[in-house]
């Protein structure tokens, strides 16, 4: 485990960057918002992070209150990693950042990686309400819990039951709202996004 290094400023934004501003920290956080995730899940979805380097983030990350570390009962009988409470905060931290972030797209580069899940926070920040979605793209399937106060915020494949709204849409329509020029209901509106699905969410974003 690294020694924790610090600004050695007595200022709320230092302190957090003395935890959260290593290289790797925020992305790890972003894959956890999925929910536990074995180490080599972990790996898979950084691409361009050593093995080395994850393994030394997560034990600071548990050693700062972020994470948690457990073992999975059998059958599965394999470690996990998990955000603690003081991790989940960093949802609204991390959708700022990535609204903010909007302008630094662009187009997307030949040597840049893509993950359907990576698409969750932009559509999230998107939708509002309370309920389960399904998000089907070229690049895979996942899902969103609009509204979660704990737990996943997404997930990887198709919902877990039945969703209260299905979204089918393209990569262009997914960038596009990622980048900011599009929002959710526009998208809906314009026939980019196909709405399917009986709950509240489904027939929100219909009359939207």
């Amino acid at each position: 485990m690294s020694p924790r290094r610090s600004y050695d400023q007595y200022c709320s934004a230092a302190r957090a960057l003395d935890t959260v501003g290593d290289r790797w920290t925020l992305l790890i956080v972003r894959e956890l918002l999925a929910g536990p995730r074995r180490y080599t899940d972990l790996h898979a979805d950084l691409p361009g992070v050593s093995t080395d380097v994850l393994a030394s983030r997560l034990k600071d990350m548990e050693r700062d209150g972020l994470t948690a570390r457990r073992r999975l009962p059998p059958p599965g009988a394999v470690y996990v990693y998990e955000l603690t409470v003081r991790g989940r905060e960093l949802l609204p931290v991390l959708q700022a950042l990535g609204e903010w972030g909007q302008a630094e797209l662009g187009e997307r580069r030949p040597t840049d990686a893509v993950r359907a899940h990576w698409f969750a926070l932009p559509l999230l920040r998107g939708l509002h309400g309370e309920g389960l979605v399904e998000v089907h793209l070229e690049e895979g399937d996942f899902h969103l819990y609009v509204g979660a106060e704990d737990g996943p915020v997404y997930g990887d494949g198709p919902a877990p039951g039945e969703p209260d709204a299905r979204l089918v849409l393209d990569t262009d329509t997914c960038t596009a709202i990622a980048r900011g020029e599009l929002t959710v209901p526009d998208a809906v509106r314009d026939g980019r996004i196909d709405v399917s699905g009986d709950g509240t969410l489904a027939k929100v974003l219909r009359e939207a």
